[in-house]
């Protein structure tokens, strides 16, 4: 790790219970699974404590999860062997992405990404696209599921517009955006849902 603060707070967080562990997956990686659209070796960034790795698991897809909390890794491996399925974990930053490709066993053919665009600064936002690009198969594809702009102010993380999912995953950048579209996603927060947007994306 590079000695910044990052690792330490994610660690704090999973000390007690974060507001995005809800105990059961996300009804979009549901609805995405049911339409048949995660495909092949999976990596799912950010990936927390695996609730939704270990369902894709169970699922039969090769999975490989990464996030900067240990503590989550640590329980995300315990998730997995709980279940009985096998699965990677990585304690990393989804940065450095390439730095981790060989242990995470890339390439892959689709990546899952709830939660964590949406934590990243803009700055590191093209870092970010480009590392997912580097382990990520030519025609393969993105599921990013981000907090909306059209949530109030005053609590949670940044809010992201469509605007600045399309500006970071442009063509420029090896992507293609197919499709932005309004979802709700589960949290412990005051207020039950929030809303975000699903941004279903293609790796040139």
């Amino acid at each position: 790790m590079d000695g910044s603060p990052r690792p330490r707070a994610f660690d704090v967080a999973y000390e007690g219970t974060p507001s995005w562990e809800t105990g059961r997956p996300q009804p979009v990686v549901l609805r995405l699974l049911e339409e048949g659209a995660i495909s092949g070796a999976v990596l799912d960034a950010g990936c927390g404590t695996g609730r939704h790795a270990v369902l894709l698991a169970a699922r039969g897809h090769r999975v490989a999860g990464i996030d900067l909390a240990a503590r989550a890794v640590d329980l995300a491996r315990a998730r997995a062997i709980e279940v009985g399925v096998e699965a990677t974990f990585v304690t990393g930053d989804a940065l450095e992405l390439g730095v981790h490709a060989a242990a995470l066993g890339a390439p892959f053919d689709t990546v899952l990404d709830v939660g964590l665009f949406h934590v990243l600064q803009p700055a590191d936002r093209r870092g970010y696209v480009g590392a997912l690009a580097s382990v990520v198969r030519p025609g393969g594809r993105a599921f990013v599921v981000a907090w909306s702009d059209r949530n109030p102010f005053g609590i949670g993380p940044a809010r992201v517009t469509r605007r600045e999912l399309r500006y970071s995953f442009r063509v420029a950048e090896g992507w293609r955006v197919e499709s932005i579209e309004p979802v709700k996603l589960e949290t412990l927060l005051p207020m039950s849902h929030v809303h975000a947007w699903l941004a279903r994306i293609r790796r040139r």
